[in-house]
């Protein structure tokens, strides 16, 4: 759980640094907001989403060249990874996909869900529809 919220924060952060920073800036020598040496990163090949699905909605498989981070920030999502099984998110939990790994993910039946979602840069490839099956987890 506590990786799970983690994930989430670090979700939430790189989000604004992708808003926020847009490239890299040279900490200041006094800076009262770190305590040894920080400094931000390039942020130009995130991606950054916010997307909201009714319930029963749901993406195509599809993968991500270089990866993605997904935070459930209201309801329910579920999330499949090809060749696991169908998992379920609660508000404040997050999931990363690996580079190239097939997936979907979408809202519960019953529960809406919002998502934000990082991208890490690269293509997003599409694929087939989820099934009915697949979706209810008896793929």
């Amino acid at each position: 759980m506590r990786a799970r919220t983690f994930a989430g924060a670090l979700a939430v952060t790189l989000a604004a640094g992708a808003v926020f920073l847009g490239r890299a800036q040279p900490p200041a020598p006094d800076d009262p907001r770190f305590t040894g040496k920080s400094t931000a990163l390039e942020s130009k090949d995130l991606g950054v989403s916010r997307r909201r699905f009714e319930a029963g909605a749901r993406s195509a498989w599809h993968t991500h060249d270089r990866g993605q981070l997904l935070f459930v920030e209201e309801g329910r999502a579920r999330l499949q990874k090809r060749g696991e099984s169908m998992r379920e998110l609660g508000q404040g939990e997050s999931d990363y996909t690996r580079p190239n790994v097939a997936h979907w993910h979408g809202a519960t039946p019953h529960e809406h869900l919002v998502q934000i979602a990082v991208g890490f840069g690269g293509e997003t490839r599409w694929m087939e529809k989820v099934t009915d099956a697949e979706y209810q987890g008896s793929h």
